[in-house]
């Protein structure tokens, strides 16, 4: 049983479409719980696209230094715990913070608007920065910052869209990566 979960924090290939899943299901049951705060069908799109993105990167990160730890206790860790680590926490507490407090940057609108645009700018800069195979995962930042800034309701709708079909397409590739048992590396060379 211990193998089994070492292989599952160490496979790399499994925690996109496991953090994407997860995401899903959270935001489902923040919206569903949270419907009776009446909020406009327009802060509600901005709070599920903010809770996904923040869940979804809060998550990878998550794995990202489970895997760290758990590969520097077993010695098989290639690179330095004390450039990896910073890495992971980088992405991790801004990402935990904007899930966690998108119900109040979202209700405060105007107060807290600069807030999630930071937030997202820095998890998508910071994802585009470790290597442009990362822009398809630091794109629901720039979709989240676009849908917050404009107010005419097509543009809204528009940006809307495109994020679903950008998600959609993320989750697809993240189910043929997790199907396919290959590592990042071998993926990319298909």
């Amino acid at each position: 049983m211990k193998e089994q979960i070492v292989a599952f924090i160490l496979a790399e290939n499994k925690w996109l479409f496991t953090a994407m899943l997860v995401s899903a299901i959270i935001v489902v049951a923040v919206v569903t719980r949270q419907r009776r705060q009446r909020l406009s069908r327009e802060l509600e799109i901005l709070r599920a696209m903010n809770l996904f993105y923040g869940c979804m990167i809060g998550i990878m990160s998550f794995g990202h230094l489970l895997a760290v730890t758990v590969k520097a206790s077993l010695g098989t860790l290639e690179g330095s715990l004390w450039l990896l680590y910073p890495l992971g926490l980088a992405l991790t507490i801004p990402a935990w913070w904007l899930a966690g407090r998108v119900s109040r940057f979202v209700t405060h609108e105007p107060k807290w608007r600069k807030g999630t645009a930071a937030l997202n700018a820095w998890l998508g800069i910071g994802l585009v920065a470790l290597g442009l195979h990362n822009l398809p995962i630091a794109a629901p930042a720039a979709f989240n910052i676009a849908y917050s800034y404009y107010s005419a309701p097509a543009v809204r709708w528009t940006i809307v869209t495109i994020a679903v079909i950008a998600n959609v397409a993320l989750f697809i590739g993240a189910t043929i990566f997790m199907a396919s048992g290959q590592s990042f590396e071998q993926f990319q060379g298909m």
